[in-house]
């Protein structure tokens, strides 16, 4: 508890932290996204997962490197205000927050849409109201809340796949009875393993990259916890096998069972068609529950990540003042409130504005992962020597610095000049442009109302 309401509470417990980190990996994408990437690339869609959770295990690893030294609610906009200067600590901030208030509708019309299928007598935007109001009330309240709920979300999640890699498993084995596949043939039977050519699995690559964003949740959330430090090490060490597990393994399950031309891949989903392969019976019905869940999951993390990064801008002074505010259990209440009403403004654009108009509004996050991992790479190169003149001993490294570190910043440039390439992303990268040069613009009127505020105090003192 925090009786003094003066700053944010330590109500996050170990299962908490450690169930937020495993929700961040596993979003609804996994479920529904994964289809589209395998009829793209074939099975070789594997590599385009794996390059790209390769990419987030060394961008979690340089995080997890700062976030340990310096427990922050910030996390990675934080480092950058030191790092790099405040300029990049505002906009990356901004950026981030518009990112997850852009999640929060359209995680709650995805989960009204499930809803109203199930019950299509009450309209769809009914659930999506009452879905987000009942979110927004539990991360008021206490932090607590948002763990507990994120704890038996991640946890169905976790059940579901590993319950599918089991079934799938015995089934590629021929261990299943009543199955109609054994082996792995269909890896290569329908073309080869890269059916439709590398320039396909580089495509791919380009949208399994935005699957994993989340997974750098668990540095904001640990500086809610009773360790911080130690939850994040754990976390951190932990994410190689995450994404192994939960992508690799049940993905690999998946081009194992479904031929990845089958016409049925892309409109049922990957896991529901590898479920009816299996005979299993209900597997809509099943396959909607999980995706439900992921999705609430995903909007609670949405309104918990939002607020508590309008929380740190606030308390660095590149927000308003009153948003640093919080109740007595801790909870930045204004910051909750602020990030869901602007989330139903864009419900609200949604309905009122013309399609085009509000598809560029939704493009202009399409970038903003990157930019993440891109700021935390360039912080990590920076940091490294201020983290070792305050530490004799750093509980948690980045390997093959700083070279490795470097072939990252690379990389993600080659994503990014890849995207301004690739015609079905550049929309995306221009959009996401309009809105940095914004975010820029307001970073240099902040630095010049904090000049000027530091002159007039200035002045003020003087005798």
């Amino acid at each position: 508890m925090n009786p003094s309401g003066k700053g944010l509470s330590h109500g996050l417990k170990a299962r908490h932290v450690t169930m937020v980190s495993i929700a961040g990996v596993i979003g609804a994408g996994l479920f529904v996204g994964s289809g589209r990437a395998i009829a793209e690339a074939g099975p070789a869609a594997l590599l385009a997962y794996a390059m790209s959770g390769l990419l987030v295990v060394l961008v979690m690893r340089m995080l997890g490197e700062m976030a340990v030294a310096q427990p922050d609610t910030g996390s990675f906009s934080t480092y950058a205000d030191g790092a790099i200067g405040h300029w990049a600590g505002f906009t990356i901030g901004w950026l981030y927050w518009w990112f997850w208030v852009l999640v929060i509708p359209i995680e709650a019309t995805a989960a009204a849409a499930i809803l109203s299928a199930w019950l299509p007598a009450i309209p769809q935007w009914t659930f999506a109201l009452a879905i987000t109001l009942a979110l927004t009330g539990t991360n008021l309240f206490s932090v607590r809340n948002y763990g507990e709920f994120e704890f038996w979300f991640a946890l169905i999640k976790v059940v579901a796949i590993v319950a599918f890699i089991a079934v799938g498993g015995l089934a590629v084995l021929g261990l299943l009875p009543g199955a109609q596949v054994s082996g792995v043939a269909r890896l290569v039977d329908y073309g080869g393993f890269m059916p439709n050519g590398a320039h396909a699995v580089i495509a791919v690559v380009l949208t399994t990259m935005f699957a994993f964003m989340g997974a750098e949740i668990v540095t904001i959330a640990a500086a809610e916890a009773e360790h911080p430090a130690r939850q994040i090490v754990r976390a951190t060490r932990s994410v190689v096998w995450r994404i192994s597990l939960f992508y690799l393994g049940s993905i690999f399950i998946v081009v194992a069972l479904v031929p990845w031309n089958d016409p049925l891949l892309v409109t049922h989903g990957a896991y529901q068609r590898a479920l009816e392969i299996l005979g299993v019976p209900h597997a809509k019905a099943i396959v909607d529950v999980i995706v439900l869940t992921a999705v609430m999951s995903c909007l609670n993390s949405a309104l918990y990540t939002a607020s508590r990064m309008l929380f740190s801008l606030s308390t660095r002074g590149d927000a308003p003042s009153g948003l640093s505010r919080t109740a007595a259990c801790g909870t930045p209440r204004a910051a909750v409130l602020v990030s869901t009403a602007f989330a139903f403004v864009c419900v609200l654009a949604n309905y009122l504005m013309p399609e085009r108009v509000f598809a560029f509004l939704l493009a202009t996050s399409g970038a903003v992962a990157l930019l993440v991992y891109l700021v935390i790479a360039v912080s990590q190169l920076r940091m490294r020597a201020v983290l070792e003149r305050r530490a004799a001993e750093l509980p948690l490294r980045m390997w093959g610095y700083p070279w490795l570190t470097w072939s990252v910043v690379v990389v993600i440039l080659g994503v990014l000049a890849a995207m301004v390439w690739h015609p079905a992303h550049r929309m995306e990268i221009l959009a996401t442009a309009t809105l940095l040069a914004g975010v820029l613009a307001g970073a240099w009127l902040n630095a010049r109302n904090r000049s000027a505020d530091g002159q007039a105090l200035a002045m003020d003192d003087s005798p």
